[in-house]
Formats: structure tokens, C-alpha cells, sequence
């Protein structure tokens, strides 16, 4: 009977240790998970006990020291979840309501919180799986270990429910992210922001969005915008819209309505769509959720000065040509249609979606392009066109270097596009073709020796054919400029020699000018050293010629007068005479011959200065007046004799005393 007092004893110690064990100390950042050893059958595919059902149960243990009957429940310590700082942590439901068929995550509501209280999770129709929203850096939660998971960088927190997941954590005793198809870099904090290059240069970023759940796109899309175009449309109905606006409203970010894809169950509620997103990421850093958005980082889209960027449209409303019938090489749409936009981005910075839109860059500064082994520093389109190498009628072989500049006018670029598709393919399958072709075709019509001798008139043909043909591409043509001709062996010996030729007989003239100079030089001198009597003789002969000028006027002039004065004095004479010879026929039909003489002579001899008295004394016989008259005629017939040209009588020279 020794025995008997030792049972109160067992029974004692017994309750003491279960006593012991039934109490438990929760730590500050632990939760207590409380499983019951027997009881009802759980419900359905329901992991958790709400109503003291057998198994994990939904009420938790929370810190400090709790009381639990050993014999009917056991508690294990789990963690907070914590979530580092620049990470994310994902949930995941293991209970709740199933998801619906199709769908990827299930819906949220605000109630719901940080998912520490699982009784107003289930109560407002939690569901199962993914959680579209993530827990933010830094969270510090009791969240029910078996009742949700939570994935981070650093480990998964919880207890999974799944065999093959509770298999694997038993063998590798913690969880990773890569057991859920995650890599760690999926559980940071997406950033934006731009990347240097190794040459210093800053390349700005945008982050392209594809989202993994939600509505199909319509037919035809394959971008989601929220609410699609209407706005477009509705701006168009409006008159007095700009392409100008149009753009700004298409590029305007409508990230702002949904946090940036943040709050992805409002993306939901808003009307977005499975797929690639309208709307980029600007910079910044985005809590998201990696099972339901998918990020590509991408270069912004940078116009410098002197560039356009033509837009071409994937996605938008339906296209609608505004080019004219005339053009034939596609259809051009105003901004917010599908195809090319007949206005082109100008000088700045754009966070357009290159899935969406493909922007072709087109300079519009003056391109030079070289026919050369040299390439363009400002580009890099010329890197393909090599000398242009053809042949004349004789066959030589000519390699030419040149140089053709062209300018792209920016209202023409999104027609040039059009019809070409890019400037690589301008220089390269238009341009290229047409000079090339020039220069064969105009070396094969005409001789070497020709060609080098009218390079110039060569030049300017290219040019004008040149210009005539970009013009049809809607492209000016500034210049085309002949750099330099390689010739042929053979002909560059004919051309010297022949230049030498040239320069020889060129030689011989110079001498021959030289000594022609020379003479011109020495006969120069020869008259100067004569200058003084060569100017003297030539004063002397101009004073002789104009000596001989005036009298030959003096003799003119004279000649004149004396024939019209002899004219004048005939013609009074001849009246004189007449009229004294009338009166003299009357005077001696009067008085006789001989008294008619007297009367005559005396009367002349009163209007003369002839004295009355006679220097010499005539004296005669006869009768009185026969011998006076005959001392009278005495008198006038010395005076005639005295002078050959009859004088007047008072013109007599003086009676000598």
C-alpha cells in the first residue's frame, strides 16, 4: 500500500506542470497562434477555427504572459510581419471567400486595413489569394500567421496551408520569395529615376505599366487608357481646338486618379483594363504590387533644338485622313487618332509610351552629307554612302568625292515620313540612288577631259537635277558642291604632259612680250630723252598752223570786202557817172564844150586843198580863157601824173617854199 500516498504526489506535480505549460509568454513583436487539440470538424476548406472548432484558431494571443489549458490548445510563437525600409511585402490570403473563375487577386476594401483583424476580413467578404494591395516599408503588424502570408525580401511570414509549400518550409524551415515565382528585386520599391551612362551623360526615365488582371481590352486595342478617348472626341466636337491641345491632353498623365497604379483596386474601379497601360510612370518611387503589375524602365523621349519627333499612333480613335486625296503615301490624322499625326512634337522633354506611339526624330537643321570616306560629326547618317565611282565614254574610271546638303522644313516632316518612313531611309534609298545615278549617267555622255574641264557646269547640273528631285519628297536641296576628283592613271599623265606643254608655250609668249616690252621700253626712252625739242617743234608747228589759219581768214575776210566794197563802189561810180555824164550833155548843150570844162575844174578845185595859185605858172597864148584853161589842165595833168592810183586832189603834197 505504499503506493497510495504517492498519487495525491503525481497527480500534483502533474497539474503543476500542465498548470506551467499552459501559460505563455508572447514576446512585444510576437503573436501567439493558438491551436485546439480536439473539437468539431473544421467547415469546408476553411483552415481556422472561428468557433472553437478543432484546429488553428482565428483568435490570436497577443503579447504579454496568456493563459491556454495545455491538455487543449497548443500556442506558437510567430513574429510581426515587418517590413524593411525601400521593401514591400505582399499578402496572401489562405482564407475567405474562393475567388471568382478568372479572376487574379482578390478585391479590397478599406475595411480591411493592414489585415490585423481577421474577423472584419472574413466578416466583409475577404477573399482568398493575393491581396491587391502591399504592405508599405516600415510596417510593423500582427497579422494572423496562418491566416495570411506575407512576402518580403528577407523571408515569408506565416504558415502555409498548401502541402507543397508547408513541405518545403518544413525541409527548408524558412520560405523564400522564389518559392512564390518572385525575385527579390520584385519586392523593392519601384523607383524611377534617371540613369547615368558612362560617358556622364543622364538618360531621363519613365516606366512603361502592364498590369496582369483585369477586364480584356476591346477588339482592337492594345493599350488601356482610362476611359479611352472620349476626351478626344470630345475636344474635337469643339471648335477652336488646336493639335496643340489635343497633344497636351493625350500626353496629360491620368496616373493621379489611381495613386500611380498604387491602389490598384481603384485602377479597377476606374475602368482599367488587363494589358499594356496608356500612361507611363513618371519619377518617382510606387509601392506595387509584382503579381499584378509588371514595369519597364525606358528612355524618355528628348527632342533637342533643331529637331521634330513625327508620331506615329498605335492606339487612339479610329484614322481619319486629313492629307487630301492628292497624297498618296498613307493617310495622316489629327492627334488622338491612329496613324501619323500631322502635327509634330517640337523642341522638349515627353513621356509618351514608346509601346504605344513610335516617335521618329527628324532633324531639321541643314544636313551635309558626304560621298566620302569621312562621315558627319553632327550625325550619323551619311555612315553608308561611299565615293560615287563611274566611268566616261572613253572608259576611264573616275572616283568622286562629294558633298550635297538638303534641309527637312519641320511642317513637312510628318509628310516625308510618310513616304519614306524614316531620314536613314531618305539619304540612303532616295538620295542615294539619285546622285549616284546623276554622276554615271553624266560621266558616260561625255569625254574625261570635258568633264575636268566643265566641273564646274557639272556641279550645277547636279544641283538643279538634285533639287528637282527631293522636291518630290518635299525636300529642300541647299547645295551640292563636287569636293574632289580622283582620276585615272593614265589620263593624269596625258593631262600633265600635256599641262607642261601648255605652260612651255605659255613661257615662250611671256619671253616674246618680254622683248616686245623691252622695245616698247627703249623707244619710250629714246622719246623722252626728246621730249623738250618734240614739245618745242610741236608749240612751233601748232603756233605756225594757227598763223596760217588767221591770215588765211585775215585773206578771206579781206577778199570779201574788197569784192562787195568793189561791188558797191562800181555801182555808185556807174551812177555818179551817169548822172554827171546827163549833166554835162545838159551844161554844154548850155554853155558850150569849153565853159562847161571850166565850171567842172574850178568846182574841184574848191572842194580840194590844192592852192588856187599853181606851184608852177602855165602860161600859153590866145585868147584870155583859152590860156587860163589851158594852166588849169596843166595843173590837173601833174596831179595825174604824180601817183599811179588816182588821188583826190586834196591829197597833193605841199608847195615847196
Amino acid at each position: 500500500m505504499s503506493w497510495i500516498p504517492e498519487a495525491p504526489v503525481v497527480s500534483l506535480v502533474a497539474f503543476l506542470v500542465i498548470l506551467f505549460m499552459s501559460f505563455y509568454s508572447i514576446g512585444p513583436t510576437q503573436v501567439g497562434l493558438v491551436r485546439k487539440r480536439f473539437g468539431r470538424r473544421l467547415p469546408g476548406d476553411n483552415p481556422l477555427g472561428f468557433h472553437g472548432e478543432a484546429g488553428y484558431q482565428a483568435e490570436m494571443v497577443m503579447p504579454g504572459l496568456r493563459f491556454k489549458l495545455f491538455l487543449v490548445y497548443a500556442v506558437t510563437k510567430h513574429p510581426w510581419v515587418q517590413v524593411p525600409a525601400g521593401q514591400i511585402g505582399v499578402v496572401i490570403a489562405q482564407v475567405g471567400k474562393p475567388l471568382p473563375i478568372g479572376a487574379k487577386s482578390a478585391v479590397y476594401k478599406p475595411q480591411f486595413g493592414n489585415f490585423t483583424d481577421l474577423n472584419v476580413f472574413v466578416d466583409n467578404g475577404g477573399q482568398k489569394g493575393v491581396q491587391r494591395p502591399v504592405l508599405s516599408p516600415g510596417t510593423l503588424a500582427p497579422i494572423h500567421p496562418v491566416a495570411f502570408l506575407v512576402i518580403t525580401k528577407p523571408e515569408v511570414f506565416g504558415v502555409p496551408f498548401a502541402s507543397d509549400l508547408n513541405a518545403l518550409a518544413q525541409k527548408n524551415r524558412q520560405l523564400t520569395c522564389r518559392a512564390f515565382g518572385l525575385e527579390e528585386k520584385q519586392l523593392e520599391v519601384t523607383r524611377i529615376s534617371p540613369h547615368p551612362t558612362e560617358g556622364g551623360r543622364v538618360v531621363d526615365m519613365i516606366g512603361v505599366v502592364t498590369t496582369l488582371e483585369g477586364v480584356p481590352l476591346p477588339a482592337g486595342d492594345i493599350a488601356s487608357r482610362l476611359g479611352g478617348f472620349t476626351d478626344i472626341e470630345a475636344l474635337e466636337a469643339t471648335s477652336g481646338t488646336t493639335d496643340a491641345k489635343l497633344i497636351e491632353t493625350i500626353l496629360g498623365n491620368q496616373c493621379d486618379r489611381h495613386s500611380a497604379y498604387q491602389d490598384f483596386q481603384k485602377f479597377l474601379d476606374l475602368g482599367g483594363k488587363i494589358g499594356l497601360q496608356h500612361d507611363p510612370l513618371l519619377y518617382g518611387a510606387y509601392n506595387l504590387n509584382p503579381f499584378l503589375l509588371r514595369v519597364e524602365e525606358v528612355p524618355m523621349l528628348v527632342i533637342e533644338q533643331g529637331q521634330v519627333a513625327v508620331v506615329k499612333a498605335y492606339v487612339g480613335l479610329p484614322t481619319q485622313d486629313t492629307s487630301g486625296a492628292e497624297f498618296k503615301f498613307g493617310s495622316l490624322v489629327r492627334p488622338g487618332h491612329r496613324g501619323i499625326w500631322q502635327e509634330p512634337l517640337r523642341t522638349g522633354k515627353y513621356p509618351i509610351n514608346p509601346r504605344s506611339y513610335q516617335a521618329v526624330l527628324v532633324p531639321t537643321f541643314i544636313i551635309t552629307l558626304n560621298w566620302a570616306d569621312v562621315v558627319s560629326q553632327a550625325h550619323n547618317l551619311d555612315s553608308q554612302l561611299k565615293q560615287i565611282e563611274a566611268k566616261s565614254s572613253e572608259g576611264f574610271a573616275f572616283a568622286i568625292d562629294l558633298q550635297v546638303q538638303i534641309h527637312i522644313p519641320d511642317t513637312q516632316a510628318p509628310y516625308i515620313i510618310s513616304m519614306v518612313g524614316s531620314v536613314p531611309n531618305l539619304v540612303n534609298e532616295v538620295l542615294q540612288a539619285a546622285v549616284g545615278n546623276h554622276f554615271r549617267n553624266t560621266l558616260q555622255s561625255m569625254p574625261a577631259v570635258k568633264f575636268i574641264a566643265s566641273r564646274e557646269m557639272v556641279q550645277q547640273g547636279a544641283f538643279e537635277y538634285v533639287k528637282e528631285e527631293l522636291a518630290k519628297y518635299r525636300v529642300e536641296t541647299r547645295g551640292v558642291y563636287i569636293q574632289a576628283v580622283t582620276l585615272p592613271q593614265p589620263l593624269v599623265e596625258v593631262l600633265t604632259q600635256r599641262e607642261i606643254a601648255n605652260q612651255e608655250v605659255e613661257t615662250y609668249k611671256m619671253q616674246k612680250a618680254s622683248q616686245d616690252q623691252r622695245t616698247e621700253t627703249e623707244k619710250a626712252k629714246g622719246t623722252a630723252d626728246m621730249q623738250a625739242d618734240l614739245a618745242k617743234s610741236q608749240v612751233g608747228v601748232g603756233i605756225q598752223t594757227n598763223r596760217t589759219a588767221a591770215r588765211k581768214m585775215e585773206a578771206e575776210g579781206e577778199a570779201t570786202f574788197i569784192e562787195r566794197t568793189g561791188s558797191a563802189q562800181g555801182a555808185q561810180v556807174k551812177s555818179i557817172g551817169l548822172a554827171r555824164a546827163e549833166a554835162y550833155e545838159r551844161q554844154v548843150a548850155a554853155l558850150g564844150q569849153g565853159a562847161t570844162a571850166l565850171v567842172n575844174a574850178v568846182e574841184a578845185l574848191s572842194k580840194s586843198n590844192v592852192p588856187f595859185v599853181p606851184n608852177t605858172l602855165v602860161m600859153g597864148g590866145g585868147d584870155g580863157g583859152g590860156g587860163t584853161l589851158q594852166g588849169l589842165l596843166a595843173v590837173l595833168m601833174r596831179q595825174i601824173d604824180s601817183s599811179q592810183t588816182p588821188k583826190a586832189v586834196g591829197s597833193l603834197p605841199p608847195k615847196t617854199p
